[in-house]
């Protein structure tokens, strides 16, 4: 871990013998070892491994250090090479996006609405839920559709590239859903270890989904763009629906702070590179570690297993999970880093295959709150999704994605539909036909 005194928290490790060893999978595998060989396999894990023994020493020797940060204005001054370099790491810091005051009376309003309505909004954990299954607020409405905000999810999207839209038409921002969080100090979550969203066995099963990482297949990881939307326009991430999966592709996802969080306050924890790292977790499956535990970080003493049913971390219906164990080449217990301390109005966003968690303790003095407000392209399957999407804002009712809440529109206070900023821009994104 990279802070001094701290303790690998206990989140549950994954074996074979607890994990889901459904027989499909192996034809999943077969088909991969058919269409690319096991050569090219071998060639990418062994390059992959080599590549992570520099990264994840950079990663445990700076710590949160490596985590960039900057102002919301300066996003928009950004160089190649100062984008390159956040493209790299694939997640940061933005600074500033809402004003400090406005975000604050965004959480005062949040949280009265909540108090007020405390016995109608489920959540997680349902016995003092916290992860807040309410998607209509004025406070998320307002904090997607900001024209500060939309200005930046769509220069965030711009960070891709699309070879069937040079023009970059994809980057015009919709809105998606997401829930909300007024999470409490002192109560203990283990509900969100170390894990990567936007599908799990989909990556290998959807067709489309596996040929994005098709230099990674091939033998060719180094080569892999994880910026590349050309063909991951269309993969489905709810290729297995289950209540863990988006429809919606969100190029980064998004925390804006309505409150101030640090380190050991509930806050975010990353693992701050993308293409190498989702490299590894998609050519696990394919190699059994050495029996000689001491040998474990040695690439070359793992056999290659095309005929086992398990992939490591994956439950077809749940988001990707990972753990030291089961990936001891991420070295998580030293690279999974405290994002630094954010303050209301502040914006932390994260590439959509980046391995991230939730801290277990929150040992701060006041409640740490969020509202999740991703970065999301205009593509086909979002723009659909979001049309569907619109129906359940105009009544009040839960999002496709989330059959967990209750009907906002009979909420005390509820504030109605008229509470979409940003004119044309932000109809737009949230359905509506301008």
């Amino acid at each position: 871990m990279p802070s001094s005194g701290d303790q690998w928290p206990d989140w549950p490790e994954m074996t074979a013998e607890t994990g889901e060893l459904d027989p499909e999978n192996i034809k999943i595998k077969e088909e991969i070892v058919a269409l690319y060989g096991e050569a090219a396999l071998r060639k990418s894990w062994l390059a992959v491994c080599e590549r992570l023994k520099i990264l994840t020493d950079e990663i445990a020797t700076k710590g949160t250090g490596i985590i960039p940060e900057l102002a919301y204005d300066d996003v928009f001054k950004l160089n190649d090479e100062e984008k390159q370099r956040l493209r790299d790491v694939g997640c940061f810091v933005v600074r500033g996006l809402i004003p400090e005051k406005t975000a604050s009376d965004w959480f005062q309003d949040l949280n009265t609405y909540v108090e007020e309505n405390k016995a109608s909004i489920n959540g997680w954990p349902a016995e003092a839920p916290f992860l807040l299954s309410l998607y209509w607020s004025r406070t998320q409405m307002e904090a997607r559709t900001h024209p500060r905000a939309m200005a930046l999810h769509q220069a965030l999207n711009e960070f891709w590239h699309d070879d069937d839209d040079a023009g970059k038409s994809f980057a015009e921002p919709l809105v998606y859903a997401d829930a909300c969080r007024i999470r409490p100090p002192g109560v203990p979550f283990r509900g969100l270890g170390p894990h990567i969203d936007a599908g799990s066995l989909a990556r290998w099963a959807d067709a489309d989904y596996r040929k994005v990482y098709e230099k990674i297949w091939n033998g060719k990881p180094s080569e892999y763009d994880p910026y590349d939307l050309t063909v991951r326009k269309n993969a489905d991430p709810a290729f297995f629906p289950g209540g863990s999966h988006s429809h919606v592709l969100r190029l980064w996802q998004g925390w804006t702070a309505l409150t101030s969080a640090g380190v050991h306050e509930g806050s975010l924890m990353l693992f701050p590179e993308v293409k190498t790292s989702i490299a590894y977790v998609l050519l696990r499956p394919f190699f059994k570690p050495p029996v000689n535990k001491d040998e474990i970080l040695d690439a070359k003493k793992w056999t290659f297993d095309a005929e086992g049913p398990w992939f490591p971390g994956v439950w077809k219906y749940k988001s990707q999970e990972l753990g030291p164990d089961a990936f001891p080449h991420l070295r998580l217990k030293e690279c999974l880093v405290h994002i630094p301390k954010v303050n209301p109005g502040d914006t932390v966003w994260w590439h959509c295959d980046m391995c991230h968690a939730v801290e277990i303790e929150h040992s701060g003095d006041g409640f740490s709150s969020v509202a999740y407000v991703a970065a999301t392209p205009t593509t086909k399957i979002n723009s659909a999704y979001v049309k569907r999407q619109l129906e359940a804002f105009l009544s009040g009712s839960s999002p496709e994605d989330f059959s967990d809440g209750c009907n906002e529109s009979a909420l005390k206070g509820y504030p109605g539909n008229n509470i979409i900023l940003n004119g044309d821009m932000g109809r737009k994104a949230i359905g509506f036909a301008v």
